[in-house]
């Protein structure tokens, strides 16, 4: 099979200009009055109550690192309706994602490529993702597992579901879920419209990183501050290719290790892992 063309490097992304007069005062006013409600509806939302989770937790007489963070419980005893809670959530849970995408198409313009979530350079953005998955996922382990140690973390099960015939399924669906959620909205979305807003390039990756963060207190301190120097990483790399697609491949792939791993692997050997 003939080896896969390497396509031209993307271009650099224009530095945001420094003269604000460029975006009319009303405009302005928009696009911020627009991100806070995009982000009202989505992971903002999320970001608050976790920081109220975690000052819950720290506020216990159980010690936080005794704490248990349960990923997508069991929401009813009886199969056909859990799955149906299940498939429902993962669908309402992506509606942001269509209005951030909805939004981002004005003028006329496709949102899809302008963020880079198109198959256009589906080979490129696999392996991209796959190595950002690696790059993320083996020291995020070692990080968690530190945390834990240090009392910073509570214990994740990352699948709280019960053992049906569509578990798998479901943890796949909701894996990519979260990663369209997160990538689209807390990337691709919210740097475009600083970048539009003029915000200057480190301020941008903080605000993105920050909020990613932010909305993992739940899980603990350590585990926020890893998914800061997550959401770095994946800046970083957004504001260099313009593309979101190989930042949703990575973010699969390490929530399907997570969830499915944790849901058929033998508690003997989450309990090697330390992760059990």
């Amino acid at each position: 099979m003939p080896a896969e063309s390497t396509p031209a490097p993307d271009p650099a992304p224009a530095a945001p200009s420094s003269d604000a007069a460029v975006l009319p005062p009303a405009r302005r006013r928009r696009l911020r009055a627009e991100v806070w409600i995009v982000l009202g509806l989505s992971l903002g939302q999320s970001a608050f109550y976790a920081a109220l989770r975690l000052v819950e937790r720290l506020t216990r007489e159980q010690a936080l690192s005794q704490q248990t963070a349960t990923l997508n419980p069991t929401r009813s005893p009886r199969p056909y309706l859990d799955l149906t809670y299940q498939v429902a959530g993962i669908a309402f849970a992506l509606v942001p994602v269509a209005l951030a995408l909805y939004l981002l198409s004005d003028h006329g313009r496709s949102s899809l490529r302008r963020i880079g979530l198109d198959g256009s350079r589906m080979g490129r953005d696999l392996g991209v993702g796959a190595g950002l998955a690696a790059l993320i996922g083996i020291p995020g382990l070692a990080f968690y597992l530190a945390g834990r140690a240090l009392g910073l973390n509570v214990l994740i099960n990352p699948a709280g579901l019960d053992a049906y015939w569509w578990t798998v399924p479901v943890l796949i669906l909701a894996a990519l879920q979260n990663s369209l959620l997160e990538e689209v909205v807390a990337v691709g979305y919210l740097m475009e419209r600083l970048l539009e807003l003029k915000w200057s390039v480190p301020a941008i990756i903080a605000a993105s990183a920050l909020l990613r963060g932010t909305y993992h207190l739940y899980q603990g301190p350590g585990m926020a501050i890893g998914n800061v120097v997550m959401g770095v990483v994946f800046s970083w790399y957004y504001l260099r290719r313009r593309r979101v697609m190989p930042l949703v491949v990575a973010h699969t792939v390490l929530d399907v290790v997570s969830f499915v791993g944790y849901a058929v692997l033998p508690a003997e050997w989450l309990e090697v892992l330390g992760v059990a």
